[in-house]
This record gives C-alpha cells, sequence and structure tokens, in this order.
C-alpha cells in the first residue's frame, strides 16, 4: 500500500499564511477588476443621460462644440458651484444650458435650462422631482405640454411682477389642486435666467474647449488599466473680470 507524502514545505507555518495571502489577493483584484467596470458603465450612462438632456434643450443648429466636455464652473446665487454646459459656433457663445433646483410640494424640484446668447429661454425640462402624481407631475413633458411655456421668455418678456402663476397676477398657468409646484417651478426658471444675466459676461470670455468625442453607452468587455480609463471632461472655474 502507498502512503503520499506531504511535501515539507506544505507542513511549514508561512505556507499557509502566504496561500491565504495570495487568494485574497485574488479576490481583491477581482473586486477591483469589477468596480472599475461598473464605474466605467455607470459614467458612460450618466453621458448618456446628459447628452439626451441637452439635446432637448439647445437645438444642434445653434452649436458645433461638443457640449459635454466644454464646461464651465460658475457661483449661483446660493454661493454654491454650478456647472454650465457652453455652446459654441466658430468658438463663439451661442448658448448655455444648466441645472436649477427649488423646493416644491413634495421635495425638490431639479430641471435643466437653456438659454441664448440673447437671454432668451430656449427649453426647460424636468429632471426629477416627488410631486404628488395626477396633480403636480404636470411638470414633466410627457405628461404635459405646461414647460413649453417657458420658451421664448426672458427677464423683460414678460416683465419681472408677471413672472409667477395666474393666481398671483402672473401669466402662467397654474395646475388644478396643485398651485405650490407651478409657483415654485415658475421662481426657478426665473432664477435661471437671472443667473444667466450675472455671469454672460464670464461665459462669453471663457476659453472655448476642444470637441472631443464622447463614447456611446456600452457594457466593458475587458479588464482597463488607470491608464486606459476615459479621460472625463473637466469644468473650468472662470472669475468675471471686474467691470
Amino acid at each position: 500500500m502507498t502512503t503520499n507524502t506531504i511535501p515539507e514545505y506544505r507542513k511549514r507555518l508561512g505556507y499557509h499564511g502566504g496561500l491565504l495571502g495570495g487568494i485574497g489577493l485574488i479576490t481583491s483584484m477581482a473586486v477591483l477588476i469589477g468596480s472599475l467596470e461598473t464605474h466605467s458603465a455607470i459614467e458612460a450612462a450618466r453621458a448618456e443621460e446628459q447628452r439626451v438632456s441637452l439635446e432637448q434643450v439647445i437645438p444642434t443648429s445653434l452649436h458645433d462644440n461638443d457640449l459635454l466636455n466644454d464646461t464651465v464652473m460658475l457661483t449661483g446665487a446660493d454661493g454654491k458651484p454650478k456647472q454650465v454646459f457652453v455652446a459654441r459656433q466658430n468658438g463663439q457663445l451661442t448658448a448655455a444650458a444648466y441645472q436649477m433646483s427649488i423646493y416644491g410640494y413634495g421635495g425638490d424640484i431639479v430641471l435643466i435650462m437653456a438659454v441664448d446668447k440673447d437671454g432668451k429661454i430656449l427649453g426647460v425640462r424636468t429632471l426629477s422631482h416627488k410631486e404628488t402624481p395626477g396633480l403636480a407631475d404636470k411638470i414633466e413633458i410627457n405628461k404635459n405640454k405646461w414647460v413649453l411655456s417657458f420658451d421664448g421668455k426672458s427677464i423683460g418678456n414678460p416683465t419681472e411682477e408677471l413672472w409667477a402663476v395666474k393666481k398671483d397676477k402672473g401669466v402662467f398657468d397654474q395646475f388644478t389642486g396643485a398651485t405650490i409646484t407651478p409657483r415654485a417651478y415658475v421662481k426657478a426658471v426665473k432664477q435661471g435666467l437671472q443667473f444667466f444675466a450675472a455671469n454672460k459676461v464670464a461665459l462669453e470670455q471663457a476659453p472655448s474647449h476642444p470637441a472631443v468625442p464622447v463614447p456611446a453607452v456600452q457594457q466593458p468587455t475587458s479588464p482597463t488599466t488607470p491608464e486606459q480609463q476615459p479621460q472625463q471632461p473637466r469644468s473650468r472655474v472662470v472669475q468675471p473680470k471686474a467691470s
């Protein structure tokens, strides 16, 4: 009868510690690779969502640059940084898009709006909200065309006192049984126009960013090294020149 002999190196205490350490290292590497792939997919999906939102508020005829890669970081009226997507033709400012948020009836309402170089609204779309379904969700374009009532409006059109819902003697419709939501929404859009007016010069002076194609959403097929990770666009902090 043959007896299997265990190699001496397997009897050493260090062997078992090294074996466990090796398994742990392999597991950690697998988790890291999976995390990198997931992060890449999330970033690609986020970029695609931003692209779709921007296409709804800024006509392609108004720019020849890549909006996702031509951004400027400014300071909002609340003192918080605000990312602005800049539309240009031949390097000149034609429009700008950015997010605005305000508390409605059920929570924060987040919208994206675009304004042309003359301060006229090109489009407004709701990105997220917690308003009452069936009553206040008319701020969604797929449920009501109410947000289209802002198209073409500016700070002076209508005049400042008319930037309100009709119940408050303004020009914008309110919703039956839900006045708080449209009232807050109108206020947010008005504040968005004021933000553009206050920062127009800074946007005009901001250097343009070379157009860089953004890859379409796709599932990663192989692990990538940090050097192979796509470079994310960097927003530039621009301070308006003192007058």
